[in-house]
């Protein structure tokens, strides 16, 4: 693996320090951090204080076309350079034409109700299947889930707390009634000692990627072909909310969101009016059934 020059490595150093000063959370100063040291290698021999932004934009794309990265790494590739900006004034970089690309505004990927059984359904380890239960019966991101302590765990109350969640965030959760015996059996079985979902030590925390990779066998054998994540189950209980007709002011604080505008996304995928509406298909159809039905085999318009 190829080092930084001491210069540079102070550099990194000092840029990370300033960072965790701004009370980021870990895992941004962890991607800021490596885009800048990243950077760093693009620069060669070349100190930093050569930097401008003609520079910058030859390392982002140069980073775009090797690494194939995808608009939200781009977006926090640019923002690792403009605190880089505020951090260093001294260099010759303008804030202003650092311009992150707009967000993608595609629709997120959500399962069935029928789904997300076939899914718990389909998991046979117990540990796996209470992990996906809780995704999905409580909304939770993969963070909240592998962090989750049983001190957290209110069965008498049906309440999960949510610590320092995404912007620091603190939070309840709902508890499925039919979660409880799935949760019991589990605990039972493996006696976990610290953490909801634990690693092969106790006390030690499970792996995302663990969790991606038992999601991605559940879904082949209950047959399910879409793109599915762990954040694709919170995506789900949101929009399933939103059909059962429970107010979009309740999901809002049930996922921690804190602009309404990032929940109302799931009211484009919701069926709930959708369900109510027939396409002119069926209803032609079942108005010419409903008079003679002769009129069906022969033409209805006066095309010549």
């Amino acid at each position: 693996m190829p080092t930084l020059n001491q210069e540079k490595q102070a550099v990194l150093n000092q840029y990370l320090a300033y960072l965790n000063g701004l009370r980021l959370s870990a895992s941004t100063q962890a991607t800021y951090g490596n885009f800048i040291k990243q950077y760093l290698f693009f620069l060669n021999n070349d100190p930093i204080q050569i930097s401008t932004n003609q520079t910058v934009a030859l390392y982002i794309q140069d980073a775009l076309v090797k690494r194939n990265l995808g608009i939200s790494t781009h977006r926090q590739l640019i923002s690792a350079f403009k605190h880089l900006s505020r951090f260093m004034p001294e260099l010759p970089l303008d804030e202003m034409e650092l311009v992150r690309p707009k967000r993608s505004r595609k629709l997120p990927t959500v399962l069935s109700k029928e789904e997300v059984i076939d899914l718990i359904r389909s998991t046979r380890n117990l540990k796996h299947r209470a992990a996906l239960a809780l995704l999905y019966s409580s909304g939770l991101r993969i963070g909240e889930l592998l962090a989750l302590k049983w001190s957290d765990i209110d069965l008498d109350r049906r309440q999960i707390f949510i610590r320092n969640s995404k912007g620091r965030k603190d939070r309840y959760v709902v508890m499925a009634e039919h979660f409880v015996p799935v949760m019991s059996n589990y605990y039972n079985t493996y006696r976990p000692a610290v953490y909801f979902i634990e690693g092969t030590r106790a006390g030690t925390r499970y792996s995302a990627a663990s969790v991606r990779k038992f999601l991605k066998r559940s879904c082949r054998l209950a047959r399910i072909t879409k793109n599915v994540t762990p954040h694709t189950l919170r995506h789900s209980f949101a929009t399933h909310l939103l059909e059962n007709g429970i107010d979009i002011r309740y999901i809002q604080m049930l996922l921690g969101h804190s602009k309404p505008e990032t929940t109302m996304i799931y009211t484009h995928v919701s069926r709930q009016d959708l369900m109510a509406l027939k396409s002119p298909l069926d209803v032609t159809i079942s108005q010419l059934s409903q008079s003679d039905k002769n009129t069906l085999k022969v033409l209805l318009s006066n095309n010549i």
